[in-house]
């Protein structure tokens, strides 16, 4: 199973939020690129990079970031947060992502999406499937749809989407661990399906947890901010 941290950015510095909270926010580094370069010498090989900005604008804002950790680390970087149009998905590519988060857009426009999927593939492509009470919510978790979580990534999945990040978002920021129940659910359902858990994971354990369910990757914020689970504590993981 991947480990993913993430990195989230308001006004270019690393934060976190809680429960999608963008009054509860909590600055851990104003050097993003920092932040990046000591997962990297840390033995991490992955980054999830989230555009808060571009989400709350609905337009790719931090894309100077992504450009600078993509030329001075070789994470392998998935970059999501306001990719509203063709031009921003384009320009989350050229700036050095290696796949993008599409959440609000399979909502909003799935025209949009079915031609993003089908123009960069599967693994280029990544469902950002986030929820509240199993209801998809989208545009930076501030609004909320009607939309079933899993009839949502069911769809999907039937039209060839392989990765899934699915936050649930009550636990994201809390500490209280992840969603088991959903992601198991969510997997049962989709065969093959390629899901990242994301909220919640708080310890070791958790990630002990996700791995038989069956996830691909789990995404850690705040834990690793806190030092709740360190870097040592993920080296076993590191190494498979």
């Amino acid at each position: 199973m991947r480990i993913i941290p993430a990195i989230d950015i308001i006004n270019g510095e690393c934060v976190r939020l809680s429960k999608g909270d963008y009054n509860q926010k909590t600055i851990y580094n104003s050097n993003v690129l920092d932040v990046a370069k000591n997962f990297e010498a840390n033995g991490i090989r992955f980054l999830h990079l989230v555009d808060l900005d571009g989400a709350k604008q609905s337009q790719i804002i931090n894309y100077k970031i992504l450009e600078q950790i993509s030329k001075e680390t070789n994470l392998i970087i998935d970059f999501g947060g306001g990719l509203k149009s063709e031009k921003d998905i384009e320009i989350a590519f050229e700036s050095g992502a290696s796949q993008v988060t599409l959440g609000s857009v399979a909502v909003k426009n799935p025209e949009l999406f079915q031609a993003s999927f089908e123009k960069y593939g599967s693994e280029k492509i990544i469902l950002g499937a986030d929820a509240r009470q199993e209801k998809i919510a989208v545009s930076g978790w501030l609004e909320e749809s009607e939309k079933d979580i899993y009839d949502f990534i069911k769809e999907k999945t039937n039209s060839g989407i392989q990765y899934v990040i699915s936050t649930d978002i009550d636990k994201d920021g809390m500490l209280e661990g992840p969603s088991f129940e959903l992601y198991q659910k969510i997997i049962a359902q989709n065969p093959g399906i390629k899901l990242i858990a994301s909220g919640g994971v708080t310890s070791v354990e958790d990630l002990e947890k996700l791995i038989p369910i069956g996830c691909e990757g789990a995404i850690i914020g705040k834990a690793l901010y806190e030092n709740r689970i360190t870097f040592n504590d993920l080296k076993p993981f590191l190494s498979c």
